[in-house]
């Protein structure tokens, strides 16, 4: 079971930390996905169990993703919101695919290799 928590309405240029209590903190694979409104879900960052990390290049930067084993938690931060973050954002969990980089193993950020799903957490950050 996956549910996320944390979502809120922010001024742009703030930040927020998303939290998604996972039974399945040692999945294989774990990621934030996001939904912009009328759009297609997309990935924001992923995680490997061992701790190889992937963020979506529109997000580098602004982007943390790791994971809290004493709390069984899949954590998100997000610096410097923008108004096009905006979007129902989603934790995930699953076997993955792996693609090898940079000497880790890092899970493929796509919807389709990821099995359990959260409900969801809003998102808004406004000008």
């Amino acid at each position: 079971k996956l549910e996320e928590s944390g979502g809120d309405s922010v001024q742009a240029g703030g930040s927020l930390t998303l939290s998604c209590a996972a039974s399945h903190v040692e999945e294989r694979c774990m990621a934030w996905f996001r939904q912009r409104p009328g759009q297609d879900r997309e990935a924001v960052a992923t995680i490997h169990r061992n701790g190889g990390t992937l963020v979506a290049h529109s997000m580098e930067g602004r982007v943390t993703i790791s994971k809290d084993k004493s709390k069984n938690t899949l954590d998100l931060q997000i610096q410097t919101l923008k108004p096009e973050d905006t979007a129902i954002y989603y934790c995930a969990a699953g076997q993955g695919r792996l693609s090898y980089r940079g000497g880790a193993w890092i899970c493929d950020p796509e919807v389709r290799f990821f099995d359990y799903w959260g409900q969801g957490t809003q998102v808004t950050a406004s000008s």
